[in-house]
């Protein structure tokens, strides 16, 4: 193994994903009230609607809710999650690359990853949030070296400033014992 397979971590590594709670499913056939209460009761911002096996097929967000229910008039009570919920998702496996999602969702701008395991069943659902905490960490540590690398690149000049201040205060000094 190279030093750059060991750098890359399957999004089933992160400690996030065996502590995140179940992520909430219906079926398509579900109404959006029903969806509803359940996000609202646990404090989800989605749904992910499954097959009867598992297998993810759509994904319904509290925007999903306010354009296609709310906006359009229609009935939360009697409009099923299929007619509403977004079909062409993206899904990650729990094997692929914590790095190449962040990519993903950076560039392509959703905030929801269905992560799914070898036979397309729902096992979590990571958030932006989730890779945050993940790049965080490293992002202040190449801040901090930055830092440092920038402080040593201009040391004389730091020595000139010093220098400087020195000679202000003992010229302060001077001039105030006159």
């Amino acid at each position: 193994m190279t030093a750059s397979d060991h750098a890359r971590m399957q999004l089933r590594d992160r400690p996030e994903y065996a502590s995140k709670p179940a992520p909430l499913t219906f079926g398509a056939e579900a109404t959006v009230a029903e969806a509803v209460a359940a996000m609202s009761d646990r404090g989800y911002g989605s749904v992910v609607v499954t097959e009867a096996d598992g297998v993810v097929i759509g994904v319904v967000t509290e925007r999903d809710v306010m354009r296609r229910i709310v906006n359009a008039g229609r009935d939360a009570a009697t409009t099923t999650l299929g007619e509403v919920m977004t079909r062409e998702i993206r899904v990650a496996r729990e094997t692929d690359d914590m790095l190449d999602w962040l990519r993903i969702m950076s560039n392509e701008r959703f905030r929801r990853l269905p992560v799914v395991d070898e036979t397309g069943r729902i096992k979590a659902v990571f958030t932006q949030g989730d890779f945050v905490s993940y790049t965080w960490p490293d992002l202040v540590y190449q801040a901090k070296e930055l830092t440092k690398a920038s402080l040593a690149r201009n040391k004389a000049l730091w020595i000139v400033i010093g220098g400087l201040m020195l000679y202000s205060i003992a010229m302060v000094i001077v001039v105030g014992s006159l």
